[in-house]
């Protein structure tokens, strides 16, 4: 057997092996990343037990196919196999810590001609390190400078590359004259593999606060769904019985039908100043409810004194 077939029979039976002993995995992107700083983090992933399987995208299908089969969550996986992607093997409940993790490691590099900008690079103004010889590249640019002791100046702030358009061969030269290395690469989390579910690693970020504001928003959906259509559900019955309280006081107030929940109703509109006087009134005396207590406190303050002085 050939060296490549071993190789490629060690890495089909370590990834079968990771899938059957791992339960989660974190799906990860390492364009631009280079080999030194990939084994940084799997020295900082042998702490966690977690374990870092990189490999070719048609070996990975073929394994995820044969064992679909047997364990069919697996198929949610094929789907996202492609690019320069790898796994990450983790039985760890925290997966947003370990995520952070992976990412937070980013290496400044230089901007490569041809290449996809990943943000958009600012050269700022302010004076440069370069001498006035230098001064028909900037022209050629189109960027206004001037001389100041002996070196070049930038008049006003440039964006030189903007995010997602290909960077071109000046823009590399300008940077690589002024010493800026613009872009930071790293590891790339998209997508979590999580007990048979795959989802956007995006859900992680999620708090609780979010959670209640997004189902709340779902229930409010449901129960208007179900008021306009007539289909009474868990959602909607609070607002039926509502709705239909409405429309009985309604009639109470047109006919001189009543029952006792809309007898106050009734006298509202039959004497609205009494509802008016009554208000401030109460208002009085929920504000005058705290002098007593004051006073209470006076009189233990003179008994303590009456006591000391004895």
């Amino acid at each position: 057997m050939s060296i490549a077939k071993q190789r490629k029979h060690r890495y089909v039976k370590t990834l079968k092996q990771y899938l059957d002993e791992f339960k989660n995995a974190l799906i990860i992107e390492v364009d631009n990343v280079g080999s030194g700083q990939l084994q940084v983090i799997r020295m900082e992933l042998r702490k966690t037990g977690s374990k870092m399987l990189m490999g070719k995208n048609t070996v990975i299908r073929k394994v995820l196919r044969d064992l679909a089969p047997e364990n069919p969550k697996l198929e949610n996986l094929c789907n996202i196999v492609n690019g320069n992607m790898g796994f990450v093997f983790t039985n760890e409940e925290d997966l947003k810590g370990l995520r952070d993790m992976l990412t937070e490691t980013k290496i400044p590099a230089a901007a490569k001609p041809g290449q996809f900008a990943p943000v958009s690079v600012v050269v700022p103004k302010g004076v440069t390190p370069l001498d006035p010889g230098q001064t028909s590249f900037f022209q050629a640019l189109d960027i206004a400078t001037k001389i100041t002791k002996g070196s070049i100046e930038i008049l006003t702030d440039i964006t030189l590359i903007r995010e997602g358009e290909r960077v071109t061969a000046s823009a590399v030269a300008l940077l690589a004259k002024m010493s800026i290395k613009p872009f930071n690469y790293g590891i790339v989390v998209p997508n979590i593999y999580e007990d048979g579910a795959v989802y956007s690693s995006a859900v992680l970020d999620l708090t609780e606060n979010d959670l209640i504001a997004k189902f709340s928003a779902g229930v409010r959906r449901v129960a208007a769904l179900s008021l306009a259509t007539g289909y009474p559900t868990l959602a909607s019955v609070p607002h039926s019985i509502k709705n239909a309280f409405k429309k009985l006081v309604a009639v109470c107030v047109e006919t001189e039908y009543e029952f006792e929940e809309a007898k106050i109703y009734k006298e509202m509109l039959a004497n609205p100043d009494a509802f008016k006087t009554a208000a401030p009134a109460a208002a009085a005396e929920t504000a005058a409810a705290p002098e007593p207590e004051e006073e209470e406190e006076e009189e233990e303050e003179e008994e303590m004194e009456f006591d000391l002085f004895d």
